[in-house]
Order: structure tokens, then C-alpha cells, then sequence
């Protein structure tokens, strides 16, 4: 496919599409400046529990897809989102890790562009690596009998494969901002032809210090396309990042905001710093503690857990930033695999991570954010499965798990270990 130079965003832009950007950007969200009250939400949620995927009008191809991969009923933001967005509307997408987003999207999208011309028409903006591929992954099973061609574009792999596919011409492009500015200086993707934005995990891109990045993207994108924004909370960044992009949204939120999944029991184990490993060797002497992810602050500190485990004879391996993408990409696989009964990461995997079956979480060290500590123990728990969740507490992180039991809306309740409580 011959690719054809990007005009700058001015040059492209007619007075009717700058009228349109300054009306998105004065239009209030009202449904966006607080919660929904809980009896609102849980009534929205239950007027979904008998709905199936042929209930939502969607076609034989899908509906086989579907079946195909085991699926019957909507999830509750499925169940809300994909209707609305089958009719072209931008929507706001507020709901906790572990509650089928990405099929909330990925499943009107697929729908959307069937039977249509074979150009790049829907664009879908990730903040990592493995939430890039989870997402193609996605698209390839609920898009299995479709023909509809996707490549997901990011760093830390093989610049010349992306290159020959996004020339190809490709339906569906699934990237993180960096790579994928780096293809459209290089001109090697055009965008101007985009139908559908997506905005996955909104917030941590803006943690992450990716608005440059997404704002450089979106100037690539005609006025007039359909915009997605999905994201676990909704701080005011990501409000005026929905004011600018998003036109008359309609919001669909399931679950309390930062709310954390119902399905998971928390526990605090008090313990002094020095005695954290020992404690989490001794804790996996339990044969219940079968899939085991665990949170550490760093890079170094995960490194160093690994080693700690592997010399017990337990089987883990580490997932952060220093690892190489085929890493990464083997310790995820070894992991779902059961390979390894233990994956210890930073928070790079606290978002994006879709492995069915994660018996536990443990938070080697909490959380700075309390927030996080609701992305954290989303990997386990999810859809409706259940879950624990474990967190290490020393005397100075009293105070950051107060935080999260006011974020979790409850007490956690304290298990103490002979030996290991600071307390003792």
C-alpha cells in the first residue's frame, strides 16, 4: 500500500472541524464529575445479568467467535458499552481491572468494520507492551472468522517486520505512543483515515507522562471518527483529556470508582523488611499457593526475590523494565503456563495483564499509590473468579495501608506469623 505524506493538522483542519474540537472541549461531562450513586450502578448491573451476546444484535461471525471461545453472556460494562457503541457513540468506559474492557471495545470495533474497505481504520492507544498484545490478541479471537488483519506496534522488538505490515495495510493497529510516533515521522503509517480511537487504560497513560505523545497522535486524526476512552479512574487529567477528544459521551461505569473487585480476600501479614522474603518462602509452603504474582517497588528488589525463591526451589521468574521484550514475553508465557508457579514484577504488570486462574497476589512491598494497590490485585479475582491478595506490611508503611482500607472501603484484617510479626 502506497503510503502518502501526512499533511500537518492546520492544513488539514476545516473551520467546521476546529468548530468541532472547541465544542467537545467546552461541552461539560457531567456524568463524568462524580460517582453515580451505588444503588444507580448496582440496578445498571443487574438489568444485565440475563442478557446474552445474541441478545446485543451481533453478527453469525461474531456470535460464532464467541461461542467459540467459550463465551455466553456479557459482561456488565460488555453489556452496556457494546450497544452504544454499535450506534457510533464516544463513550467513557469507568470500571476496575478484571471486568472484560477490552472485549467492550474490541467486539463493536470488529463489528464496525466488517465488510469494509482494506485500509487502517481503527487505532487503539495502549500504555504498555503487554497490554498491546493482550489487545491484539483480542482482536484476533473475537475477529477469528472476520478477515480482518491487526498488528500491534511497539517497542523492544524488530523495527523492520512493523514497518513491512503497516505499509501492507493492516484494519487495525494496536500501539503504544512511542513506537508509533516513530512510524509516523518516518511516514511508514497514515492515520488519516482513522473511524475509531481508542484510549485503553486512559490514566496510567497519563501516569506514565504519555499526553505529549497521545496529543501529537490525535492531531494525526480526522475531526470526525469515534472515540473510546476506557480507564479504571477518572482523575481530572483524564476528564480533560475526555473533554478535548471526546464528543457528548455517554458514561458507562460498573463498579464503585477505584473500587477493588469484590471477588478478592485481602489480608496485611505485619513484617519487619528484613524478614519479608523468608516470610514469602515460608507462606509458599502451602501447596494452595499454586499461581502466585508478586508486586516488589523495583526492579533490583524483584530480581532479588527471584533469587531468594529459586534457591528455595520454588520455580519463579521477573518481569520489569531491565528485561528484554522476549523476556518478558517468556516469563509471561512460562507463568500462564504453569511453568512457573511464581511471577515476581514491578507495576509494570499491575495494568493489561489477562492470565486466568492467578490464586494469589502478594505485595512484597505496598504500594505507594493506593490506588495501585486496586490494579494490583485485579490480576487475581477476575471475572467473577475468586481470589487472595496478600500485602507485607513493615512498621513505616502503616500509614500507605490505612490508605488502601480507605480505598477498599473496609478493614483489612492483620495475620500474624510466629517469627515474623514486627509486633511480636
Amino acid at each position: 500500500m502506497k503510503t502518502k505524506k501526512a499533511a500537518s493538522p492546520a492544513a488539514r483542519r476545516t473551520p467546521r472541524a476546529a468548530m468541532a474540537t472547541a465544542a467537545r472541549e467546552a461541552a461539560p461531562i457531567q456524568a463524568v464529575a462524580a460517582a453515580a450513586p451505588g444503588g444507580e450502578l448496582a440496578a445498571a448491573e443487574a438489568a444485565t445479568i440475563d442478557i446474552t451476546f445474541a441478545d446485543l444484535g451481533l453478527t453469525a461471525p461474531m456470535l460464532k467467535a464467541l461461542s467459540d471461545a467459550g463465551y455466553q453472556r456479557p459482561t456488565p460494562i460488555q453489556a452496556q458499552a457494546v450497544p452504544l457503541a454499535l450506534k457510533g457513540r464516544d463513550i467513557i468506559g469507568l470500571a476496575m481491572t478484571g471486568t472484560g474492557k477490552t472485549a467492550a471495545f474490541v467486539i463493536p470495533i470488529i463489528e464496525r468494520l466488517l465488510g469494509g474497505p482494506r485500509r487502517t481504520r481503527a487505532l487503539i492507544l495502549t500504555p504498555t507492551r503487554e497490554l498491546c498484545v493482550q489487545v491484539e490478541e483480542s482482536f484476533r479471537k473475537y475477529g477469528k472468522h472476520s478477515g480482518l488483519t491487526v498488528i500491534p506496534v511497539y517497542g523492544g522488538v524488530g523495527y523492520d517486520p512493523q514497518v513491512k505490515a503497516l505499509r501492507g495495510g493492516v484494519d487495525v493497529v494496536v500501539a503504544t505512543p512511542g513506537r508509533l510516533l516513530d512510524h509516523l515521522e518516518k511516514q511508514n503509517v497514515v492515520l488519516d483515515e482513522i473511524e475509531v480511537l481508542v484510549l485503553d487504560e486512559a490514566d496510567r497513560m497519563l501516569d506514565m507522562g504519555f499526553a505529549p505523545q497521545i496529543n501529537r497522535i490525535v492531531a494525526q486524526l480526522h475531526s470526525y471518527r469515534q472515540t473510546l476512552l476506557f480507564s479504571a479512574t477518572m482523575p481530572p487529567e483524564v476528564e480533560a483529556l475526555a473533554r478535548k477528544y471526546l464528543r457528548k459521551p455517554v458514561v458507562v461505569q460498573v463498579g464503585r470508582r477505584s473500587g477493588a473487585a469484590t471477588t478478592v480476600q485481602h489480608f496485611v501479614y505485619p513484617c519487619p523488611k528484613d524478614k519479608k522474603t523468608s516470610l514469602l518462602v515460608e507462606l509458599l509452603k502451602k501447596e494452595s499457593l499454586d499461581s502466585v504474582l508478586v508486586f516488589t517497588r523495583t526492579k533490583h528488589g524483584a530480581d532479588r526475590v527471584v533469587k531468594v525463591l529459586e534457591k528455595a526451589g520454588i520455580n519463579a521468574g521477573a518481569m520489569h523494565a531491565d528485561k528484554t521484550q522476549g523476556q518478558r514475553t517468556k516469563a509471561l508465557d512460562d507463568f500462564k503456563k504453569a511453568k512457573l508457579r511464581v511471577l515476581v514484577a514491578t507495576d509494570i504488570a499491575q495494568r493489561g495483564l489477562d492470565i486466568s486462574g492467578i490464586s494469589h497476589v502478594i505485595n512484597f512491598d505496598v504500594p505507594q499509590q493506593a490506588e495501585d494497590y486496586v490494579h494490583r490485585i485485579g490480576r487475581t479475582g477476575r471475572a467473577a473468579a475468586t481470589g487472595d491478595a496478600y500485602t507485607f506490611m513493615c512498621a513505616d508503611e502503616i500509614a500507605m495501608v490505612k490508605s488502601i482500607e480507605r480505598i477498599v472501603g473496609q478493614p483489612i484484617p492483620r495475620i500474624s506469623v510466629v517469627g515474623y510479626d514486627f509486633g511480636t
